[in-house]
C-alpha cells in the first residue's frame, strides 16, 4: 500500500440539511490518476468541494493531504487548500494582468515573501506546462488550451499532493483535450501528484484510461464500468 492521499470512511455529504451522497469509501494513494463521473446533480461538485473544505464535513471521517476535515473551520481551511492544486473548466485568470503577474498574485495570496523564489517557481511551472517563454502575454491573447495551461500552472505553484480538476476538457476542442490530458498524466506519472478529475468527456477517459469513481443515486461507486453509463 502506498501514501493515502484522500481517505473518506463512512462519510455522509450534505448541501445544507439535504442528503447528497452517504456512505462514502473512498482511498486514493499518492500519484494516482482517477475520474469522477456521473450525471449532473448526483454529487461530483459536492464531493469535490467538500475535498478542498468548501463543504464542511458532519459525518463519517477524510483525511485530505494530511488534513482532518472534520477539525476544518474558516481559520484551518486555507493551509489545506495550499496542499492543494485546483484546475476549473473556465480557467479562472485574472483578465487585467499578464501570466506572470497572474502566478504572482496566487503566491502572494499563499504567503510568499522572496521575489527571487517567486521568480524562481514562476518560471519552473510555466516550463512544466510548456509555457515558458508566454510569461508576458495577457489571458486574452491565448488560446483557450494555453489559458488551461497557464490554470494548471497556477495549481503547481505550491506544489500540491492533490490536484481536483472539474471539467478541465470542458470547454476545448479534442485536439487541445488530448494535449491538457497528457500534460496532466504526465505530472501525475513525473512528480507523483495524485488528481482527481472530473468530467462528462468519455471520449477523453477512452483515450486516456485510469480509475473511476461514479456518482449515482446518492452513492459513489468505485472503478464503475464505462458500458453501465
Amino acid at each position: 500500500m502506498g501514501e493515502a492521499i484522500v481517505e473518506l470512511k463512512n462519510v455522509n455529504i450534505y448541501q445544507s440539511d439535504n442528503l447528497i451522497l452517504q456512505e462514502v469509501n473512498i482511498t486514493v494513494e499518492k500519484g494516482e490518476f482517477v475520474y469522477l463521473v456521473g450525471k449532473t446533480g448526483t454529487g461530483k461538485s459536492s464531493l469535490l468541494k467538500t475535498l478542498y473544505g468548501d463543504i464542511i464535513l458532519k459525518e463519517g471521517s477524510a483525511f485530505v493531504a494530511g488534513f482532518d476535515l472534520k477539525q476544518m473551520n474558516w481559520k484551518t481551511v486555507p493551509f489545506l487548500r495550499r496542499n492543494l492544486g485546483v484546475v476549473f473548466q473556465d480557467f479562472q485568470l485574472l483578465t487585467d494582468r499578464n501570466v506572470t503577474e497572474n502566478l504572482r498574485f496566487v503566491l502572494r495570496a499563499t504567503g510568499w515573501k522572496d521575489h527571487k523564489l517567486m521568480d524562481a517557481k514562476i518560471a519552473e511551472v510555466l516550463e512544466k506546462v510548456g509555457l515558458k517563454a508566454k510569461g508576458f502575454k495577457m489571458p486574452f491573447e491565448m488560446s483557450g488550451g494555453e489559458q488551461q495551461r497557464v490554470d494548471i500552472a497556477r495549481a503547481l505553484l505550491n506544489s500540491p499532493k492533490l490536484i481536483l480538476a472539474d471539467e478541465p476538457t470542458g470547454n476545448l476542442d479534442p485536439e487541445t483535450s488530448d494535449e491538457i490530458m497528457q500534460l496532466l498524466f504526465n505530472i501525475c506519472r513525473e512528480i507523483s501528484t495524485t488528481i482527481i478529475m472530473a468530467t462528462h468527456d468519455y471520449i477523453v477517459i477512452k483515450k486516456f484510461p485510469a480509475r473511476m469513481l461514479k456518482t449515482e443515486k446518492g452513492r459513489v461507486f468505485d472503478n464503475a464500468n464505462i458500458a453501465m453509463l
